[in-house]
C-alpha cells in the first residue's frame, strides 16, 4: 500500500514523497530513506527496496530531495548539508502524522547523508548505506571537468546521468567542509554496510573505511557483481530482504508491534505477473514461468496449492507418529499437477471436459513396521488441506470500496 504525501522544507519549498506501507497490517518500524545524488525516490531500486522493506512489517517513506524528482525548490541552491536538513525535516514529518523512524537507509551520497542526520534523530536505532562514500567530497570525481569553471564563475552546468545541473560553487565548499570519519565513530547505532565489489562509481574501498571507521554493532554485505544503481531488481529485491532480517534483530518491536491483518493471505500483483504474498509474518514470491511472459522469480499458483498440499501432508504425518511415539524420521512428499482429460480419469465424478489431476508420493523414513508404514498412508489422506480439496469449497468475491491513498 502507498501514498503520495507532501511537506515543506526550512525554506518552505514542498517535498514530494511516497510513504509505503504493509499490506493490511500496522508497520512494526518506520524506515527513511535517502536517494542518491541527482536520483530520485523513483528510481526503481529504490521501488524494490521499499517493498521488501514492507514485506517485513516496515514502513518506508521515499522522498525527493529540494530541487529533485516532483519537489520544488532550486537544486542549485542545495547542497549536502541541505540534504540532511531535508532528511530530518523528513524525520519530523513522520513523527508528527505517523511514528518516528527508527531506521535510516541511504544510497550513493545518500548513505553519507544519513550517517550525518542519524545524530540529529534520537528515534534512530539502526541505519544502512548502499554504495556510500566515505567522504562526501567523492562526488566532486564526477564534476572534474566543470571544476575550473565552478571555480572561476561560481557556477558551471553539468551533464549528470543523461540531465543537467547547475553546479555553485558553495556545494564544493559544503562537501569539502563536511567530515565523516568523527560522525561515523560516534554513530551509536547499529549500522549495516551493502556495496558491491565492482561499483564504479564509489569503489569499493570506501565501504572498507566507513566499516574500519565504525564500532559494532556493524555488518557488511558484499552485493557481488551489483552496479552502483542497482539497475538488476534482483539486487535491489536481495538487499531489501537481508535489510528486513538485519532490521528485526536491532529494531525494538515491542514499541508499536504490527496488528494482525483483516486477512490470512494478502496478494499484491503489479505491472508484470510477478506476485507478492504477504502470509501473516511471512513473505513469499509467486510469479510464472519465463515461457508464457513471467520472470519465474517465485512458484506458479498451482505451486504453492501442492506446496500447501505437501507440507500438511508431512505436519499430519509428522503430528501422528509423535502421538504415537512411532520412529518417523522424515517425511518426503514429492507432487505434481496436471489436468487430463474426464475420460481418462477412472474415479471421476465428472464425465466430460477436464479435471485436475494432482500425483502425490510419500516416502517415510525411518524403522518403521510395514502395518505402521500403511496406517501413515491413511492418514495422509485425512490431513486438512487433502480435505479440504476433496470437500465442497465455495469462494465468496468482493470488490475492495477504492482508498483515497494511490497505490504504487
Amino acid at each position: 500500500m502507498s501514498e503520495k504525501l507532501r511537506f515543506e522544507n526550512p525554506d518552505g519549498d514542498a517535498l514530494a514523497a511516497r510513504l509505503d506501507r504493509p499490506e493490511g497490517e500496522s508497520p512494526c518500524a518506520f524506515a527513511l530513506f535517502a536517494h542518491c545524488f541527482t536520483c530520485s525516490k523513483d528510481l526503481r531500486a529504490v521501488g524494490a527496496i521499499s517493498r521488501a522493506l514492507t514485506r517485513h512489517g516496515i514502513a518506508v517513506l521515499r522522498f525527493d530531495f529540494t530541487g529533485l524528482g516532483e519537489s520544488e525548490g532550486d537544486f542549485a541552491d542545495t547542497n549536502f548539508s541541505s540534504n540532511v536538513d531535508d532528511l530530518v525535516v523528513a524525520a519530523d514529518y513522520l513523527a508528527e502524522h505517523y511514528e518516528a523512524p527508527r531506521i535510516l537507509v541511504g544510497h550513493s551520497l545518500g548513505g553519507a547523508a544519513v550517517l550525518q542526520a542519524a545524530h540529529r534523530l534520537d528515534s534512530v536505532q539502526a541505519v544502512s548505506t548502499i554504495g556510500a562514500p566515505f567522504d562526501p567530497e567523492h562526488v566532486t570525481r564526477h564534476l572534474q571537468d566543470a571544476m575550473e569553471d565552478i571555480e572561476e564563475k561560481g557556477e558551471a552546468r553539468v551533464q549528470l546521468a543523461g540531465r543537467t545541473f547547475t553546479i555553485r560553487k558553495q556545494f564544493l565548499d559544503d562537501l569539502a567542509a563536511t567530515k565523516m570519519e568523527t560522525t561515523i565513530a560516534g554513530l551509536d547505532r547499529a549500522l549495516l554496510i551493502f556495496h558491491s565489489p565492482v561499483d564504479r562509481v564509489v569503489g569499493v574501498d570506501n565501504a572498507a573505511k566507513i566499516f574500519g571507521a565504525a564500532k559494532h554493532p556493524k555488518s557488511f554485505v558484499s552485493l557481488d557483481d551489483a552496479d552502483h544503481l542497482l539497475t538488476d531488481r534482483s539486487d535491489a529485491e536481495y538487499l531489501g530482504v537481508v535489510m528486513g532480517a538485519w532490521a528485526e534483530k536491532y529494531v525494538d518491536r515491542s514499541v508499536s508491534e504490527p496488528q494482525g491483518a483483516d486477512a490470512d493471505v494478502v496478494t499484491r500483483t503489479g505491472a508484470s505477473y510477478r506476485t507478492e504474498v504477504q502470509a501473516g509474518r511471512h513473505s513469499l514470491v509467486g510469479d510464472e514461468p519465463e515461457d508464457v511472459g513471467g520472470a519465474d522469480d517465485g512458484p506458479t499458483p498451482y505451486g504453492f496449492l501442492l506446496s500447501a498440499l505437501g507440507s500438511c501432508t508431512g505436519m499430519t504425518l509428522r503430528m501422528y507418529a509423535d502421538r504415537k511415539e512411532w520412529p518417523l524420521d522424515e517425511a518426503v512428499v514429492r507432487l505434481s499437477h496436471e489436468k487430463i482429460h474426464a475420460e481418462d480419469c477412472e474415479n471421476c465424478e465428472t464425465e466430460e471436459g477436464r479435471v485436475d489431476r494432482i500425483e502425490r508420493e510419500i516416502e517415510v523414513r525411518g524403522a518403521l513396521s510395514e502395518d505402521q508404514r500403511d496406517r501413515l498412508l491413511e492418514i495422509a489422506n485425512k490431513c486438512p488441506v487433502h480435505r479440504t480439496l476433496h470437500g465442497e469449497v465455495t469462494v465468496r468475491s468482493s470488490l475492495r470500496p477504492p482508498s483515497n491513498a494511490s497505490t504504487a
